[in-house]
C-alpha cells in the first residue's frame, strides 16, 4: 500500500518512487564498500553481465545480497549500494 511506505512518503516528485516508475535520471556506479548511492535507486541497469552484490534499500546497513550472473539488463530492486567485493558486473547505472 503506497500510503505505508516509508521511501514514498520522503521523497518529493522526483526521483522515481518505485521500480515500476520510469527512470528521471541515471548515474554511472561507483563500486564501494564503504559508501552508498548519493539517492536510493529504484533499479540498476547491467550493461555486462557478472555477479551483483548490493545492499537493498531496507536492510540493515553491512548487509548484502549477490545476483550471481546477472545478465545484461535490469536488477529491479531498491538498491543504496553496490559492492566492489564480489561485483564483478560492469557497466552498471543507477536509474532514478
Amino acid at each position: 500500500m503506497a500510503g505505508n511506505d516509508p521511501y514514498k512518503r520522503t521523497q518529493g516528485p522526483w526521483p522515481a518512487k518505485y521500480a515500476s516508475d520510469p527512470a528521471r535520471m541515471a548515474a554511472a556506479v561507483t563500486t564501494s564498500d564503504s559508501a552508498d548511492l548519493a539517492n536510493v535507486a529504484v533499479s540498476l541497469y547491467v550493461g555486462v553481465t557478472g555477479d551483483v552484490v548490493v545492499t537493498l534499500a531496507d536492510q540493515t546497513d553491512g548487509q548484502s545480497v549477490t545476483f550471481k550472473a546477472h545478465p545484461v539488463g535490469y536488477l529491479v530492486c531498491q538498491v543504496k549500494r553496490v559492492w566492489a567485493t564480489g561485483t564483478t558486473a560492469t557497466n552498471i547505472l543507477a536509474l532514478y
